[in-house]
């Protein structure tokens, strides 16, 4: 993907031992050492399984269309680690990515040699990222968790406010061993400092225990608030399409809460809707031409057979339902919801992709019609001989590549 990201940011993950989880101890060690988190710039954090990103990118333009100086870090970026850290929507460029990089360096090697852990590489971007945001003197933080809530290193900055999208069974045996106990780990990255906390809409079991891991970790003087879709109260305009929209809605609601509960004012409606109406989600629902061809691409990042019906649903009403997608590019490692998408897309063309990451097993029985091929094969080439309509689903790690591959625009979410 573009722009490789400084060693310092995977040296330790790449060294991992089988067995080994991240050190939150050690972050703890690290952000003290940086003088983090800054005290004067309160954190809005975004967990689930699900819609983070979206939340994150409509949360952030809230605050800025507030007069607000936002840095937002998301996780994974969306074609390389640059996009990971963001100021008021625009991507931070290679040469401040590398300055933060060498102020990371610097501290991680004053602290003890790792132990039983290791420092994440989504850790180390928060870490970047709320250095960047005292760099550039930010008002606000929007932090994207990794993975998880309480053993995540968004937990270590304490936010103010919290939107928990959707909640479903990934990383199941990583994190909890049920939906519900998914629910209440990422519930718990709430802290002392939470005063906020909105949730979208959640199986019963999984609203239950994140209610009650919410109400252990704040002393239950925070209450929570479930956003029913639609209930923002935001033109329709101004929202994605498709599964994305609960989750716009709940970083735009978010927003307002963090604003509340810090005593700033909320934007003039008309700037609202100004800034609102930039924003831009490639990788969810976004098209694309294919250099030099008349393909067209709709890409999304859908990794279970709900976000898979969707996709399909919109690019059956853009293309026409007679013709759709001429064909499917999926890639889905073994813990998406492989089963589900292989039942959406009987009777379509598909070409199953595959990632190079050691981390990910692509194990799974495919139909034997489904085409094969690995991610670093997909170019610009390769996808207009798939058809002059192309439907791209699957992790963000591999839409991320295919945006590359097309040269799409990815330098700013939207304009503050």
């Amino acid at each position: 993907m573009a722009g490789q990201a400084p060693g310092v940011f995977f040296a330790e993950w790449r060294e991992r031992r089988p067995g080994q989880r991240r050190d939150l101890g050690r972050a703890a060690e690290l952000l003290a050492g940086l003088g983090l988190p800054a005290l004067d710039a309160p954190v809005l954090g975004v967990v689930g399984s699900k819609g983070k990103g979206t939340c994150a990118a409509y949360a952030s333009a809230t605050l800025a269309a507030a007069g607000a100086g936002v840095v937002t870090v998301t996780s994974p970026g969306v074609t390389g680690p640059r996009d990971r850290i963001r100021f008021n929507g625009a991507a931070i460029g290679d040469g401040g990515l590398a300055r933060l990089a060498a102020e990371l360096g610097t501290a991680v090697r004053r602290l003890p040699p790792p132990r039983n852990g290791y420092l994440s590489p989504s850790g180390l971007f928060l870490a970047a990222g709320a250095l960047h945001a005292r760099e550039r003197g930010a008002d606000v933080l929007v932090l994207e968790a990794g993975m998880g809530g309480a053993s995540d290193e968004l937990s270590l900055f304490d936010p103010v406010a919290i939107a928990l999208t959707t909640v479903f069974g990934e990383h199941l045996g990583v994190l909890g061993d049920t939906v519900e106990q998914l629910a209440a780990e990422k519930a718990g990255v709430a802290g002392p400092g939470a005063r906020a906390f909105v949730h979208g809409t959640l199986d019963a079991g999984a609203e239950a225990a994140a209610r009650a891991a919410l109400a252990a970790r704040t002393a239950g003087r925070v209450p929570p608030e479930r956003l029913r879709p639609g209930a923002s109260g935001l033109p329709a305009r101004l929202l994605p399409e498709g599964l994305g929209r609960p989750a716009a809605e709940l970083g735009y609601t978010a927003a307002r809460r963090l604003l509340a509960a810090t005593a700033r004012a909320e934007p003039p409606p008309a700037r609202l809707h100004e800034v609102l109406s930039t924003v831009r989600l490639p990788g969810r629902l976004s098209h694309h031409r294919v250099p030099g061809s008349d393909t067209e691409l709709i890409v999304d990042s859908a990794v279970d057979r709900a976000g898979v019906a969707a996709a399909l649903d919109h690019a059956r009403r853009h293309w026409g339902e007679a013709g759709g997608a001429d064909h499917v590019l999926v890639c889905l490692p073994d813990h998406k919801d492989v089963a589900g998408a292989v039942a959406e897309l009987a009777g379509l063309g598909v070409t199953a992709a595959t990632l190079p990451d050691a981390h990910l097993e692509f194990s799974a029985a495919l139909p034997r019609h489904w085409g094969r091929v690995r991610a670093q094969e997909v170019t610009p080439r390769l996808l207009a001989g798939l058809g002059r309509r192309v439907l791209v689903l699957g992790t963000v790690y591999f839409t991320g590549r295919v945006l590359e591959a097309v040269a799409a625009d990815t330098e700013s979410l939207f304009t503050a």
